[in-house]
């Protein structure tokens, strides 16, 4: 059994409960023997490389206890891609430290991260056991149910379009729709989430568009106005992700980062839930309103699932065990036992089969037509987002007298 330190980094965006993860993983390496020291990259691989190392053995029992219940990254994030050039200063560190378990919680290309180095050490005959835990709110991971993150922040996009609903029910002479927006940049994931608080068929969302399948903008237009034509109004719900046929963003965002992949949110100058606002004030002559939520969904506490937060610490317990047992070169994942009740096991799948490919939803989750999902979708939703408010309406029972 390899004896040494160990090494803890968050990479890419946070949610709301991967700090929950990174109390598992201290936990957890605090009870191996075979781990001396546990040490955390502030600002991930690129701070790792720049040697800002926290102690986080040295750390308060309250603060550990606290990162429970804290939401964000607080080790400090980063989105750096590897270079070539970075893995000879990435050895030199490792061995400089005397580090033997590196844990990185993130997302695809944090899973590539753990993947790379793990394999870099390997061929210079530097024996360390990599072990990635996931973390996305985005749910486009492969090999697991569901990512640590998700169920919140699919909560909290329930939610605001739940609320947003009855605003535009309760405004409809004023406002006749609202365009709301998530992150999902390959994956309709969180977009589609939006539907599991629907009670009824005039209940927001009464449109879904998501990246799995192109939009067609005179669909979209004609949806829309049967909607408004049946209820009065509609809610209309778009991924960030959202291309026309050809591949062109409906956001028309050209920004790239630093993997290349386009910025179709805010961070990029764009917005699909504009443009798509857009499309409908221009063909109706309506008014409406888009709503941007962005990064609020990886943040916001107040919305977070109780097993949610579970699941994360318990996705960095297990970490540790697979790498107790000599395991390494895998991903932690969270396996469906079944759904009523709702109950989970913990597994691993190799590094090499989850880095950086998205898993996008299943075909049939989404309906033919495009612009909503399935009931197969609501199974597979409602055990992870908790319990959901039930908003009462007066029925139309109108005085007759004079009318």
């Amino acid at each position: 059994m390899l004896k040494g330190n160990a090494i803890i980094g968050q990479s890419g965006g946070p949610t709301s409960v991967i700090n929950s993860s990174l109390a598992g993983v201290i936990g957890a390496a605090k009870e191996f023997h075979e781990i001396d020291n546990i040490y955390g990259m502030n600002y991930g691989i690129e701070g790792f490389m720049e040697e800002r190392l926290l102690d986080l053995g040295a750390q308060k029992e309250s603060i550990l206890k606290g990162l429970r219940f804290t939401p964000s990254s607080a080790l400090g994030g980063s989105r750096h891609k590897l270079q070539d050039e970075d893995f000879p200063q990435i050895l030199r560190v490792l061995k400089k430290y005397n580090i033997r378990y590196f844990f990185l919680i993130g997302g695809n290309d944090t899973m590539d991260t753990v993947h790379r180095i793990e394999a870099f050490c390997r061929k210079k005959d530097w024996k360390l056991i990599g072990i990635g835990i996931p973390k996305t709110v985005d749910n486009d991971l492969l090999a697991t149910d569901h990512t640590p993150g998700f169920a919140s922040a699919a909560r909290y996009n329930m939610l605001s379009v739940l609320q947003a609903g009855v605003l535009l029910r309760d405004m409809k002479r004023v406002d006749r729709f609202m365009v709301y927006q998530t992150i999902g940049r390959d994956a309709g994931w969180l977009a589609a989430s939006t539907a599991a608080a629907r009670r009824s068929e005039e209940d927001a969302p009464h449109l879904i568009y998501c990246p799995e399948r192109p939009f067609d903008k005179e669909k979209f237009i004609a949806d829309a106005k049967s909607c408004v034509e049946k209820y009065g109004w509609v809610s209309v719900v778009v991924s960030e992700g959202l291309k026309y046929e050809d591949g062109t963003p409906v956001s028309a965002s050209e920004t790239k980062d630093k993997f290349n992949n386009i910025e179709y949110g805010a961070t990029g100058g764009g917005s699909v839930g504009m443009s798509v606002h857009r499309i409908l004030r221009e063909a109706t002559g309506w008014r409406g309103e888009f709503q941007v939520t962005e990064s609020l969904n990886m943040c916001a506490f107040d919305r977070t699932v109780p097993w949610d937060l579970e699941e994360a610490y318990l996705c960095g317990r297990h970490a540790v065990d697979l790498a107790a047992k000599g395991i390494s070169g895998v991903m932690v994942t969270i396996d469906r036992i079944s759904s009523v009740p709702y109950k989970v096991g913990f597994g691993n799948a190799p590094l090499k089969d989850v880095a950086v490919a998205a898993k996008e939803m299943p075909e049939e989750y989404i309906n033919k037509r495009g612009n909503h999902i399935t009931e197969s979708f609501l199974e597979y939703i409602k055990p992870l987002i908790g319990q959901i408010p039930d908003y009462v309406q007066f029925e139309p029972k109108f005085v007759e007298i004079g009318r």
